[in-house]
């Protein structure tokens, strides 16, 4: 009954809190605690996890926030994103007769955009709960700082202090009070040496599962037998180094027989020490090797033959790796889901043609650069990997439409398809697409150049689609789009951009049948005028985003309605002589310009 609270006067708060720690999505967290000042209260009571982008005072947003969310465990500060604090926590200041800037009385609210030393210790003081600390790209951020967190967060159990510049004494304090880490990234950490993450390895070698370093000039193979001898519960290892040699990823494979991930892009490492790792790591689930020229096929027989718990394989820009090789992973490793081959100009239809055979788990594959694959070979795929979810391809010149729709015969549970600058491809391959698969939601189809209204037509009619991308497929036009806005009402990506023959008609054909539309891209589109992007705003109450640029049938009439009408817009992508004084006023704070004189 209206005017009867049916809900507080029975619920205790345990059970309210519970429920809140049950609710996943952040936008409905805020709506919980939107409904009453007691929910709002157990709601901050239940946040447990805070992302703090740079703003004008980072120590002064870290005090507000301790003091709303006290049980928080998990903080990631990146300052690479860009937030504002509320009006009332802003520097004020006055001008004084002598032309000299002077704070407000009472105002203590410093202008940096950077944590800092005392920041970070705000940061241990305040959140005595504390498990997990992601500092990215903080820049002012010393060993002082590091040293006083870390004798306050002594329960610490996650580190990322990916960029900023701190150096073994920060890292020692880390290894000293923090023995419980578990996580720890060193990703361009320019100032680190041997002597730190040594202290780290015999400190928290036994609790240590996970460790991420690149671009450490003077960390060598020292600190890696160091973690080889003291770390046997490591899991995960990232690698990015061209210092590192055999010796030390050889103590890591002999010391840390539980690894599972290893993601390496070292230079000066040769077979041996992947001949190791396939000895001694038979827990290996993940492997990814990016820009390698000294392996050869021994590497991969070494995996092939001991690691049958693969799973996820990366070959990136590894040259001299073949067919040979990828088979003897392809018949080792039949737990295979996920397979990335990239700019590998050795490796063709054969070594696909492998997968095919014995991977039959196989959900993701992704062919980028691939010269050599040819339809012989992605046709295996659709014949012997009817699990497949998901397929990318970028620039791989030998594969067309026979390969596509034998992946669509095959692969009926295909979900996502990415197409890119795959010229032989063209409507018959995506025909076949929209007729079998479907479960498909996510489409991309850019630059391919021989794709036009039927292929879409055909997905319209057969998929309902939630992204949908085809920048650039100049054959599309006005029927494509309309089909698909007919028959995916859960649109909520769609980029146009670059389709010379597309008009209004489509785009308000889009705003009736796709209500979801967060984001649009309809860039380079000269035949969009006003009438459609307004139109399109009237409808579509969800859009977010919207880029616009080289479109001159918009003028500022549009702009004007896209910002007046989509209240949730965030980000407008426009000339600037298109935004009018009064629109950049209103919300010039959202709006980017990609050329600002035309």
């Amino acid at each position: 009954m209206r005017g009867s609270d049916l809900i507080n006067a029975v619920l205790p708060d345990e059970l309210i809190l519970e429920i809140f720690r049950h609710v996943d999505s952040k936008p409905s967290r805020d709506a919980c605690s939107l409904v009453c000042k007691r929910w709002l209260s157990l709601e901050c009571l239940s946040r447990d996890t805070i992302r703090i982008g740079a703003s004008a005072a980072p120590g002064n947003l870290v005090n507000l926030l301790s003091r709303r969310y006290p049980n928080t465990r998990s903080i990631f500060i990146d300052e690479r994103l860009s937030i504002s604090l509320p009006v009332k926590y802003i520097k004020r200041r006055r001008t004084n007769r002598d032309g000299s800037d002077q704070s407000m009385p009472g105002d203590d609210v410093m202008g940096t955009n950077s944590l800092s030393d005392a920041g970070l210790a705000a940061v241990g003081e305040s959140f005595l709960k504390l498990e997990n600390l992601s500092l990215i790209w903080c820049s002012s951020i010393t060993d002082v700082g590091l040293r006083s967190f870390a004798e306050k967060c002594r329960s610490l159990k996650s580190l990322d202090l990916q960029g900023c510049y701190i150096g073994d004494g920060g890292l020692t304090a880390v290894a000293e009070c923090c023995k419980f880490l578990q996580d720890l990234n060193l990703r361009f950490c320019e100032g680190l040496t041997d002597a730190g993450l040594v202290l780290v390895a015999v400190s928290c070698g036994r609790n240590l599962k996970s460790l991420g370093v690149a671009a450490c000039a003077k960390i060598t193979d020292l600190s890696l037998e160091a973690v080889g001898s003291h770390c046997r519960s490591l899991e995960s290892l990232s690698l990015d180094s061209e210092i590192i040699h055999n010796k030390g990823l050889v103590a890591v494979a002999k010391g840390c027989s539980m690894l599972k991930v290893l993601k390496l892009q070292c230079l000066n490492v040769t077979d041996e020490a992947l001949q190791a790792v396939g000895v001694f790591c038979l827990s290996l689930e993940t492997l990814a090797l990016y820009s390698f020229q000294k392996f050869t096929d021994r590497s991969l027989y070494a995996i092939g033959k001991r690691c049958k718990k693969l799973k996820n394989l990366t070959l990136s820009d590894c040259y001299f790796l073949s067919n040979k090789g990828l088979d003897s992973v392809a018949v080792g490793c039949s737990e295979l889901t996920h397979i990335e081959l990239n700019g590998c100009h050795n490796i063709g239809t054969d070594g696909l043609k492998s997968i095919g055979k014995n991977c039959v788990q196989l959900s993701e594959l992704a062919l980028l650069y691939c010269q050599r694959i040819e339809n012989d070979g992605l046709s295996e795929i659709g014949k012997g990997c009817k699990y497949l979810q998901a397929l990318h391809l970028v620039d791989c010149s030998g594969i067309g439409d026979e390969s596509i729709c034998s992946i669509a015969r095959g692969c009926k549970n295909l979900r996502k398809l990415h197409i890119r600058r795959c010229y032989e491809v063209g409507n018959k391959g995506i025909i076949a697409i929209g007729q079998n698969c479907k479960f498909l939601t996510d489409l991309s189809l850019r630059f391919c150049d021989r794709i036009g209204d039927e292929a879409l037509i055909s997905i319209g009619q057969g998929c309902s689609l939630h992204h949908l991308n085809v920048s650039g497929c100049h054959q599309i036009r006005d029927a494509g789009i309309i089909a698909i806005a007919r028959g995916s009402p859960q649109l909520s990506y769609l980029d146009v951009s670059v389709l010379q023959n597309l008009r209004d008609n489509a785009i308000m054909e889009l705003g009736e049948g796709c209500p979801l539309l967060k984001d649009i891209v309809i860039s380079h589109c000269r035949q969009i005028t006003d009438t459609g992007v307004s139109y399109l705003a009237r409808k579509c109450a969800f859009l977010e985003s919207c880029h616009m640029v080289y479109c001159p049938g918009i003028t500022e009439v549009g702009v004007a309605t896209i910002v007046t009408t989509c209240t949730r817009i965030k980000k407008i992508l426009v000339e600037k002589w298109k935004v009018s004084a009064r629109t950049e006023r209103r919300a010039g704070s959202i709006i980017n310009y990609l050329c600002v004189d035309l």
